[in-house]
């Protein structure tokens, strides 16, 4: 195939892609397998109690699972994603599905928590392909595109993580058993088999020299430190996610407290209270392609930083729980559309490990985030949730200040 030659919706994407040349991308057919396939990280959370029933373990025990899920996918973000950049994507891409639908059938079949727990490690570091997806999608897309189709790929990503909880609990509870929602899950992976191998390329470019695998991971500290995108892009990543996850990391003891004496479960619909949120968030790739990534973490920015005003002023007001948690999963999402779309211009030959350096990040800004807001909320309740979001939202503030007067600073000595 020629490199002119675009590929229609459905059809096989060209086996080596040109840069210059970006071709149709089937932005359906990637989110809808970035939704499936990012399920897997979060559909067996509401399970855990019936799994520590089942396997007649403690809750603590099976609450490993939860964290298996985290470590597993964070292995697989730094381990496998990297590889989209030299190794054939179809190719890769199949054996992923092939390799986390076995994963989920042996968890289905576990016979003891041990070996469920094992499988959930391996089950969670193979189901990265919306990490690969993602960057592929934007190599395919072009810099004048590759904004909307992130942001159109992030929004499948959001819906598969808030309704894989709603499924695979409604699964359980219709049949009866726990290990349905795995099978359920193992087949709804393995379906999408026939349409990837179809829609992603052989290779992100032709006559490109293929890495050894150790080399390739050795690149990824040069590439952070070579490119001040990468470094602004990973901070940003990181400062937002930290006070994303300090909302949510306290959000249950907060609705447990004072004025609200709720339990676990309403904390739950919060993820769906935020779907309006998740649907505008799409709308950020747009904006990030007329306007360009600065303005639209700005915007976002906007919107964090207004979430947590009517934290801290309304904090026991239900409805401003609720329109600020809207605002905060705008915010947080349409700045990580952003942040990507920033990467995944600085070349094709690298797509897949500079997402590796910005999803690395903001997991661990996530992880600082939780700790942080989960210790201040124990000193001081609530309002040490709000501080602690505070804090990373000015440092967020503080990094675009610096990023604005870098560029103004290069503008005026060129």
């Amino acid at each position: 195939m020629t490199a002119s030659r675009s590929t229609a919706p459905g059809d096989a994407a060209r086996d080596e892609l040109s840069p210059s040349s970006p071709v149709r991308v089937n932005v359906l057919v990637m989110a809808l397998a970035g939704a499936v396939t990012v399920a897997n990280i979060y559909f067996p959370q509401p399970l855990l109690e019936a799994i520590a029933q089942g396997l007649k373990v403690s809750q603590d025990t099976a609450g490993i699972i939860a964290s298996a899920l985290q470590i597993g996918y964070a292995l697989g973000i730094f381990l496998i994603v990297p590889l989209a950049d030299t190794a054939n994507v179809r190719r890769l891409t199949t054996v992923l599905l092939v390799l986390t639908s076995g994963g989920l059938l042996v968890a289905a079949a576990s016979p003891n928590v041990v070996t469920l727990i094992v499988a959930t490690l391996a089950v969670s570091t193979t189901t990265v392909l919306p990490q690969v997806i993602t960057p592929v999608a934007a190599a395919l897309a072009g810099p004048e595109r590759s904004g909307h189709v992130v942001g159109l790929i992030g929004l499948g990503l959001t819906l598969g993580s808030t309704f894989s909880r709603s499924l695979s609990g409604g699964v359980s509870d219709l049949s009866g058993n726990w290990r349905t929602a795995y099978v359920v899950a193992a087949v709804m992976t393995a379906a999408l088999l026939p349409a990837l191998r179809r829609t992603m390329p052989e290779r992100l470019g032709a006559g490109r020299a293929r890495l050894p695998y150790r080399k390739l991971l050795a690149t990824l500290p040069g590439l952070l430190t070579s490119h001040r995108e990468v470094v602004f892009s990973a901070f940003l990543g990181a400062t937002v996610f930290a006070a994303f996850s300090a909302f949510w990391a306290t959000l249950t003891f907060h609705l447990a407290a004072p004025p609200f004496h709720q339990g676990p479960a309403l904390a739950g619909l919060f993820s769906l209270y935020g779907l309006p949120a998740a649907l505008l968030s799409a709308y950020a790739g747009r904006l990030n392609d007329r306007h360009g990534p600065t303005v639209v973490n700005v915007w976002a920015l906007g919107c964090i930083a207004a979430s947590f005003a009517l934290f801290a002023f309304l904090g026991a007001s239900m409805a401003a729980l609720i329109v600020g948690s809207n605002l905060l999963i705008l915010g947080t999402s349409s700045s990580q559309v952003a942040n990507q779309a920033r990467l995944f211009v600085l070349g094709e030959d690298k797509v897949a490990r500079l997402n590796t350096i910005f999803m690395l990040s903001s997991f661990g800004g996530g992880a600082i985030g939780s700790l942080a807001g989960a210790a201040a909320y124990s000193d001081h309740g609530w309002t040490g949730t709000v501080v602690v979001g505070a804090v990373f939202i000015v440092l967020t503030a503080g990094a675009l200040v610096v990023e604005r007067a870098m560029r103004v600073r290069g503008a005026d000595s060129a």
